[in-house]
């Protein structure tokens, strides 16, 4: 039996100062800043957001970015005063059906702030609002912090554009961005403006919002395949679909980058550090240091604006939840409907793509001709290109995403149905016939540039493929191959379009 006492406990002492200089620091000393308990660099623990919300911030910055700037370079020819679809047009028609007024049914049926401003300048309205918004998305792209002022304006801009952009702004992209960037205003403190707002922790309720959001485009994508083209279940579909990486080649706008936007909340502050220095007094060490308080801290004493916040957070998925009802129903329907929106200020939608897939590219190319007389078979007609979308054989196929074409990218759903059915296409038909240069700044080529005005304008249709590679056409340099289907529309001259303009109430175009 051995005796108790100091004789025992004196061979360990140097044991324990052993122990403690392998640690590089003298005994009693605090961890060195930054510093794990075994020598190494400190890692950031799992389960907080702060970076996470600078992430998601950004990354829906850099898609409003893009989308405030499409507007800016195309919405005066698209929906402007002497647009295609002018937006003033519209607005009217949404007054007549509510009997002349502009109260709250009219602007809650179209919530635009267009209501609030003079239409006698609608071009000006409309660059005004697309420049706020690149402004203010700059901001938060740049610095990655904003607050929900600042958030709250993104949306309320970019929903004045979508609610009037009519057939131009009817894809699932616009309706996702909105929902998306609803989410974001309440991930944001409310005047703070820092990247690190130390009372304002992103609200788990707001990131769960974001995870509920990627999960039902995800599953809306699926189901719609799952439902629709018989080519998904026969797994052949990719045959036609899926031939380079479709977030560069798709040319789809920004959809493919702005899916990314949510799934960011799916990764916390450890899966994310890597993306930002690391070294003294940088966002790591920022984080970490809020994390060793928070872990050192009680429970926070309840303040006043702490549970105004819970208490608007709570009112947030209590919403988000009511609102995802009908969605939810429409996820399991037989017959569901994606890219829809069941209320109009679009804060909770159904989303899907490509339940069905087309076998064959066709494309409307438009023509000019100086020739008096249209039918002669010796006259000679020339083609419009436009930026994108195929015409010239020898032109490479373009690669523009996240940047958007709108008018790109109508023409090509144009070609699968008739113009009856996008009467804007001779809206267009007549603004070249005048050489209008508004509507000429939506294409790569006017043929009849610094000449007169065609005399006829026309439209054929013809059948699109890519060349083969190694083959006769490729060797030619023609990427692609076009066989005519028939015409689009018949030639059309300026004076025949009159009535039908007058009838639309469109401004008739004036010869440059």
């Amino acid at each position: 039996m051995y005796p108790e006492g100091p004789a025992m406990a004196a061979p360990e002492e140097p044991l324990r100062r052993r122990k403690v200089a392998g640690t590089g620091r003298e005994p009693g000393s605090p961890l060195g800043q930054g510093r794990s308990p075994t020598g190494g660099k400190a890692r950031l623990r799992a389960g907080t957001f702060w970076l996470t919300r600078i992430v998601l911030l950004r990354a829906l910055a850099f898609v409003y970015f893009v989308a405030f700037l499409v507007a800016f370079h195309q919405n005066k020819q698209l929906i402007g005063d002497r647009g295609l679809l002018p937006c003033k047009v519209y607005l009217k028609s949404v007054q007549r059906h509510f009997q002349g007024r502009v109260g709250w049914d009219t602007m809650s049926s179209t919530p635009t702030l267009l209501w609030l401003l003079d239409w006698s300048h609608m071009d000006s309205n409309l660059d005004a609002l697309a420049l706020l918004g690149l402004g203010i998305s700059a901001v938060v792209l740049v610095t990655g912090c904003a607050n929900m002022i600042l958030m709250a304006a993104l949306w309320v801009l970019y929903m004045s554009l979508v609610n009037v952009g009519q057939i131009w702004y009817s894809f699932g992209w616009e309706s996702q961005l909105l929902e998306t960037g609803f989410l974001g205003i309440f991930l944001c403190p409310l005047w703070t403006l820092s990247r690190l707002p130390r009372k304002t922790p992103p609200s788990r309720v707001v990131l769960w919002g974001f995870r509920w959001l990627i999960f039902r485009i995800m599953l809306g994508a699926g189901l719609i395949k799952v439902r629709g083209d018989q080519c998904w279940r026969d797994l052949t579909c990719m045959d036609f679909h899926y031939e380079v990486v479709l977030i560069v080649s798709g040319n789809l706008s920004f959809l493919n980058w702005l899916t990314i936007v949510p799934s960011v909340a799916c990764f916390d502050d450890a899966a994310l550090g890597f993306l930002f220095p690391s070294g003294p007094g940088g966002l790591q060490d920022q984080v970490l240091k809020m994390q060793k308080e928070e872990a050192r801290e009680a429970r926070p004493t309840p303040m006043f604006g702490r549970m105004v916040r819970q208490a608007a957070n709570l009112a947030l998925g209590i919403l988000v939840a009511w609102l995802s009802i009908p969605v939810v129903l429409n996820l399991l329907s037989p017959k569901q409907v994606m890219n829809s929106s069941f209320n109009p200020l679009r804060i909770v939608n159904t989303y899907g793509a490509f339940g069905s897939i087309t076998r064959e590219r066709t494309e409307v190319i438009l023509q000019g001709t100086a020739s008096p007389n249209a039918s002669a078979p010796d006259t000679v007609w020339e083609d419009y290109e436009f930026k994108c979308k195929p015409g010239d054989l020898r032109r490479r196929p373009c690669l523009i995403s996240p940047y958007h074409y709108r008018l790109d990218w109508l023409m090509w759903f144009a070609a699968f149905q008739t113009y009856e059915h996008h009467e804007w296409v001779i809206h267009l038909a007549g603004k070249l016939l005048a050489n209008d240069a508004e509507a000429l700044s939506l294409l790569a080529l006017n043929p009849f540039a610094d000449r007169a005005p065609p005399r006829w304008v026309r439209g054929e249709h013809y059948r699109y493929k890519f060349s083969r590679p190694g083959g006769l056409h490729a060797a030619d340099g023609k990427w692609w191959i076009r066989k005519r289907i028939g015409p689009y529309f018949p030639p059309l001259n300026l004076r025949d379009l009159k009535d039908y303009f007058r009838s639309r109430e469109w401004p008739f175009p004036e010869l440059e």
